[in-house]
């Protein structure tokens, strides 16, 4: 069993991992902010290319949930965890070696990297040699950290970090400090005289005083004080000293590039799944979709938009979640409803789900069926931009034909309000122009719209609205609901609640001509 990666399947792997820029739907439906979240904990690893690069086919996203599912399980995350700390310290200890001005110096953090880095594949390879994984990427991954710790690389290189640590250390000094000049001279045989003072001492104490000892900050690098006594030490000991520069010379690279793959790569799940534990913790679900390649049904239960959800759960409030339903024929859901009533969240919340199955993780919801999309096309309002010398009407037009023509029948469209800048007759027009077009092509789309007419385009066309408190008007439930679109009742319910329906005003003129 050969490894690779375990983001992606052997036979799959893109010619460049996470070098891809973001997204063009990243911003509209907020995923800039969800992944600015799960990676906010590891800005070292750099994960956030990873999370622009979605897989393409049913076996990468059935790969990639198996190894979240391995780290769920008992016992993975935590060698998992204790391997990227040694690596953070190897790292660490290389970034000193690489800052240091002096040669010498550089060698011996070298030689505590080297250290540090074969500590924690040792103990990694211990520990998953004791865990039960099932997911074929770490089980390859386990078989190949066996093979390279029994490699005869890696055991003459910690073997010789070992035996040089350890002689450095051994290293027994005297220092002869006289009118500005120290003397560095191996050291014979001496006495520890420190228990016998403190023996000697002791009949003083009389309780606990105050601690008098000051704490010295310890420069970043040697100063050169430091570097005159370690020229001595090399002076006083050339065996050893003569050993730390072959070392080093020999092994300047030395970290295994997949296993410098994994330590990285492993972070887009455990950084995921850490941010699932912190959404979670406020009631909240995810769940592991049923991705569809070509079938063109969706059912989602208790979904939420991740980006928004993250936000109400920092000010303790709570958060609403929706359901979708498209069975066999349906492709477009026309999202109508009451201003500031969640039609647009509900919109980035489709949008979301499909992305993040297409990441291969678990998508916010207790159940779901989704489709594969090779794409999220999006089209949010807009300010006017000066330099193009379009209108906002143009600039839709624009931005709709481009979005058409790259879409294929496996992309999924969320329109926000499209044609607002125009007339009610010619957003009509146009809107039914881009229905029609959407239909043609087969594609998915969820649109959000002021236009109740677009809601009976034609048997393909899903109506949703988002409802209000039957006994308050006013009030958002921000649950959308699948029903006919109700263009006039909001302002019906207002009118009512208010007393100035028809009726209600009629009644109370009759009641002033009276009086």
């Amino acid at each position: 069993m050969t490894f690779r990666s375990v983001l992606f399947p052997e036979a799959e792997e893109p010619a460049v991992v996470g070098a891809v820029e973001e997204p063009e739907c990243f911003h509209d439906l907020h995923l800039d902010q969800v992944v600015a979240a799960v990676t906010a904990t590891r800005p070292d690893y750099q994960l956030s290319p990873l999370f622009h690069q979605p897989v393409r086919t049913i076996d990468a996203i059935v790969y990639r949930q198996a190894v979240m599912r391995d780290l769920q399980g008992a016992g993975v995350r935590v060698p998992i965890d204790e391997f990227a700390t040694r690596m953070r310290a190897t790292r660490e200890d290389l970034s000193r070696a690489n800052k240091a001005y002096y040669e010498r110096e550089k060698q011996l953090w070298l030689l505590t990297a080297v250290h540090s880095y074969c500590d924690a594949v040792e103990q990694l390879g211990l520990a998953l040699s004791q865990c039960s994984v099932r997911s074929p990427a770490l089980l390859a991954f386990q078989a190949y950290l066996a093979g390279y710790l029994g490699s005869e690389a890696f055991e003459r290189l910690s073997d010789e970090a070992r035996r040089l640590t350890a002689a450095i250390a051994a290293l027994r000094y005297s220092l002869h400090i006289r009118n500005g000049t120290v003397t560095v001279r191996a050291a014979g045989p001496m006495a520890d005289y420190s228990a016998s003072v403190e023996r000697t001492f002791e009949k003083f104490r009389r309780a606990v005083v105050r601690d008098f000892r000051v704490t010295f900050r310890e420069p970043p690098t040697l100063t050169h004080v430091d570097a005159w006594i370690l020229d001595g030490l090399a002076t006083a000991f050339p065996d050893s000293f003569d050993a730390l520069a072959h070392f080093a010379e020999t092994h300047q690279e030395f970290i295994d590039d997949r296993l410098a793959r994994f330590d990285r790569e492993i972070h887009f799940y455990v950084s995921y799944l850490c941010h699932m534990e912190r959404v979670g913790a406020a009631g909240l679900t995810f769940c592991y979709p049923e991705v569809s390649p070509a079938e063109k049904r969706l059912c989602v239960r208790e979904s939420f938009d991740l980006a928004l959800a993250d936000a109400l759960i920092a000010r303790k409030a709570p958060v609403t979640t929706n359901d979708i339903d498209l069975h066999d024929s349906d492709r477009v859901i026309v999202v109508t409803g009451p201003n500031q009533g969640g039609k647009t969240t509900f919109a980035r919340m489709v949008g979301q789900i499909h992305y993040l199955a297409s990441l291969g993780v678990p998508i916010p919801g207790t159940e779901a069926r989704v489709v594969l999309c090779d794409q999220v096309f999006t089209h949010f309002e807009r300010a006017e931009q000066i330099a193009t010398l379009r209108g906002r009407l143009h600039d839709d037009l624009v931005r709709l034909r481009s979005m058409l023509d790259r879409a294929t029948p496996h992309s999924l469209l969320v329109f926000n309000e499209l044609f607002s800048s125009t007339t009610v007759q010619d957003a009509v027009r146009l809107s039914r122009h881009v229905m029609a077009e959407v239909l043609r092509r087969d594609l998915l789309a969820v649109w959000v719209t002021f236009l109740g007419e677009l809601t009976s385009f034609n048997q393909h066309t899903v109506s949703m609205v988002s409802v209000v408190d039957p006994d308050d008007p006013a009030k958002r439930t921000y649950k959308l609901e699948r029903q006919p679109a109700a263009t006039s009742a909001y302002a019906v319910l207002l009118a009512r609640k208010y007393g100035v329906t028809y009726d209600q005003l009629i009644e109370r003129l009759g009641t002033c001509t009276r009086g």
